[in-house]
């Protein structure tokens, strides 16, 4: 059972707390010191815990308490290979890497893009997706027609990613600049989208075209995508890189035999090649 069904604590709950809060709940309890070798502690108490934002569609989604994405579909099946089960955190975003940093959980499935500057902080592991930063319209704004008319608009993105970074810098290179308002999380931009509070939001590409896909009515995927080509990933501690091998070995065997490309057919409605080793990074 989920750890955020399993105490009770909801996504609210989750943000309202913090780490501090988890930690005081017993939630992190066991992963203050952890053991020399992750892999092996993992192994012995039968239990891989990972950490995400469940408000990540089509990666994290939760459901009326029920966890449901991509990666709750692929951690599943990691965790088989392993031979362990998978118990899964409710975080806010701006939480889930300091909470890995401190040793509360074992793993981020929440998907982080792989960029030169976080390689040196985490090890991480190879693509589970697309990242390419990607702009979403309103479906009746015949003003934003290429990423290139953001030019003097508001555009809003979720606050500490390389899509909000990346947008800033794509931002500097136009005859005006992009006015970026940041969120705690990407459904409160895509409220104010819809709602006309701001002209366009980021977020990668595949995010963008499931939300896309779920309002035609209202929204509209502006291409092409803007952004240097990148993909998410999970990650663990540097030190963890024992962890890491064993879970790109398990990865790489659920492309191999279809288990990957069956998820992918699930949630993106195709299937998508990846590198299947770390690739480097691009920004």
């Amino acid at each position: 059972m989920q750890y955020f069904e399993r105490f009770g604590t909801s996504r609210r709950t989750a943000l309202k707390m913090g780490l501090a809060g988890l930690a005081s709940t017993g939630l992190a309890g066991g992963f203050g010191a952890a053991a020399a070798d992750t892999l092996a502690d993992i192994k012995q108490r039968g239990e891989l815990v990972a950490a995400t934002e469940m408000q990540f569609p089509p990666f994290d989604i939760s459901d009326n308490g029920v966890y449901k994405g991509v990666d709750r579909d692929l951690i599943d099946a990691v965790a088989k290979e392993l031979g362990v089960k998978a118990s899964y955190l409710d975080l806010p975003w701006t939480s889930v890497l300091p909470g890995l940093e401190a040793k509360k959980f074992d793993l981020v499935i929440a998907p982080v893009t792989i960029t030169k500057e976080r390689m040196k902080h985490y090890a991480f592991s190879v693509p589970i997706a697309d990242a390419t930063a990607a702009l979403m319209k309103r479906a009746d704004d015949k003003s934003i027609t290429k990423p290139e008319d953001i030019a003097g608009k508001t555009v809003g993105g979720q606050k500490g990613t390389s899509q909000v970074a990346q947008l800033k810098e794509f931002s500097a290179k136009l005859p005006k600049p992009v006015e970026v308002k940041e969120y705690v999380d990407n459904n409160q931009s895509y409220a104010d989208l819809a709602a006309g509070r701001i002209d366009a939001a980021v977020n990668s590409l595949p995010n963008l075209a499931y939300a896309a896909s779920q309002r035609p009515e209202t929204f509209a995927v502006v291409t092409p995508a803007f952004g240097q080509p990148t993909y998410f990933s999970w990650v663990a501690r540097l030190d963890d890189q024992s962890l890491m091998d064993a879970i790109n070995t398990a990865i790489v065997k659920l492309e191999g035999d279809g288990t990957m490309a069956k998820i992918q057919k699930t949630w993106f409605g195709q299937s998508m090649d990846l590198p299947k080793t770390v690739p480097e990074p691009s920004i």
